[in-house]
């Protein structure tokens, strides 16, 4: 027994697609891309100059435009340091990956219906597959890379904790929007973005499958590493994470990536949840839907793309950022398991309707409503704190020099590495401070009532004895 939707979908037409068409519709996305992004620049810091009650870019052209083109003059006539110690391949390679994973994913996001291009009827679309989600997914994942690399290539402590930490979160993350994906392809019937678009012809399912859309976007969130979720690169705990150091066009294309991977999961929020690029109810409406034919989609299409982005900007002006424990916990504890639990029901649904005739569209609402109380709850539930338990004694180990009884001196660089004290051990007396108050004290006793010698002078050259 299958628990896929039934009904046949219709899928792009492709076939009268020439090389020309593909290069043309390559370009158009590179464009469009990049032209978002310079624009989404200038939309943040307006906006989170307008949020935050302080002025943002308005002395750079006309309402602050400029600011994208001093912004690209700086990145390319910085100066562009090379590591000494890096490995400069992989030092190289690591932005390379990051950006050039970033451009794949519209390659297969529907801007629209089929149209007539030069003379040929082609969709929207530069191309589609029975497994369009899944090569999204792929592609995604193959991103994280450029970071971990980049981060383990420079041979820094700082980066190397911002790589580490990403490669955590993008495990963790990705669990989670996976899973909300699944219930998209269980009542679709397909992980063709053409057809998933054409499945939400009545309802959205961003309605229908409200639990599996929030679950969605909050891991787009720490899938992209924005606020409150840029661990790897939180500029108070890490310098920057894994850009810490590069610099110039190195820097831009990590920058770039971010900010292109930002417009990657808000096409893809739009494509299976929000209807593509159909027009929302209002509008899809007028004159018996001809705002959903012609070149009318693209325009929404966008316009969508573009509500999501401003989400994202809104909560990173909003929103404080975890803490890593707490991070973690929202993604293992609270997302996949609710994720997992949607899931199910959905496939039961599913296989219910294999033998009765009921109604999809109110099941599911009326579960998405049962799952959005339980999860608001589960988030509003008092935690009760720990009372801590007094340090116990710390029983020698045989090997680890640095472990001793709690309440002694031990020394943190006994291993190799600098080791901070475990509850009830406490630092030997630092060395340097005893030297500088015995030194301190002999220049007081040596200096005679009423001189003008500076005690740090004597200081110098007692150190320097």
């Amino acid at each position: 027994m299958t628990i896929l939707a039934t009904t046949a979908l219709p899928t792009a037409d492709f076939s009268e697609d020439t090389w020309w068409i593909w290069l043309i519709k390559s370009v158009v996305i590179l464009v469009f891309l990049v032209a978002s992004v310079i624009l989404a620049l200038w939309v943040e810091r307006r906006g989170l100059g307008r949020m935050q009650t302080r002025p943002g870019p308005n002395v750079t052209g006309p309402l602050g435009f400029g600011q994208a083109i001093a912004d690209a003059l700086k990145l390319v006539l910085k100066e562009d340091f090379w590591l000494k110690g890096a490995d400069k391949f992989i030092y190289l390679l690591g932005p390379f990956v990051a950006a050039f994973t970033s451009f794949l994913v519209y390659a297969v996001l529907p801007f629209g219906p089929e149209v007539s291009m030069f003379g040929i009827t082609t969709p929207l679309q530069l191309t589609d597959m029975p497994v369009a989600v899944v090569y999204i997914l792929a592609v995604t994942s193959l991103g994280v890379y450029g970071i971990v690399l980049g981060g383990w290539s420079a041979n820094s402590t700082y980066p190397l904790l911002g790589a580490v930490r990403s490669s955590a979160q993008i495990i963790s993350y990705e669990l989670s929007m996976g899973l909300s994906l699944v219930s998209v392809f269980l009542v679709s019937g397909s992980m063709s973005t053409s057809q998933i678009v054409d499945a939400q012809t009545q309802l959205w399912w961003g309605i229908s499958l409200l639990p599996a859309f929030v679950i969605y976007f909050i891991s787009m969130v720490g899938e992209v590493n924005r606020l409150p979720f840029d661990l790897p690169e939180a500029e108070g705990e890490l310098v920057a994470g894994h850009t810490t150091e590069y610099s110039s066009m190195k820097f831009a294309w990590f920058y770039l990536a971010e900010y292109i991977n930002m417009l990657n999961v808000s096409g893809v929020a739009v494509t299976l949840f929000l209807g593509g690029w159909r027009a929302p109810f209002p509008l899809s409406a007028i004159g018996d839907g001809v705002l959903n034919t012609g070149w009318w989609p693209v325009l929404w299409f966008v316009a969508k793309v573009w509500i999501v982005m401003f989400m994202m900007i809104w909560m990173r002006g909003t929103l404080l950022r975890f803490r890593y424990d707490q991070f973690m916990n929202l993604g293992w504890k609270i997302l996949i398991p609710v994720a997992l639990v949607w899931l199910v029901a959905v496939a039961i649904i599913q296989g219910v309707r294999q033998f009765a005739d009921v109604d999809l569209t109110t099941l599911l609402l009326w579960i998405a409503g049962v799952f959005v109380v339980l999860m608001v709850a589960l988030l509003l539930w008092p935690t009760r704190k720990k009372e801590e338990a007094p340090p116990e004694a710390v029983v020698p180990t045989a090997g680890r020099p640095d472990i001793v009884p709690a309440g002694s001196d031990f020394d943190a660089f006994a291993g190799g590495y600098p080791v901070p004290p475990l509850p009830g051990q406490t630092l030997p007396p630092s060395p340097r401070r005893a030297r500088r108050e015995a030194t301190a004290m002999a220049a007081t006793q040596r200096t005679p009532a009423g001189s003008t010698a500076a005690p740090h002078t004597q200081d110098k050259e007692s150190h320097d004895v």
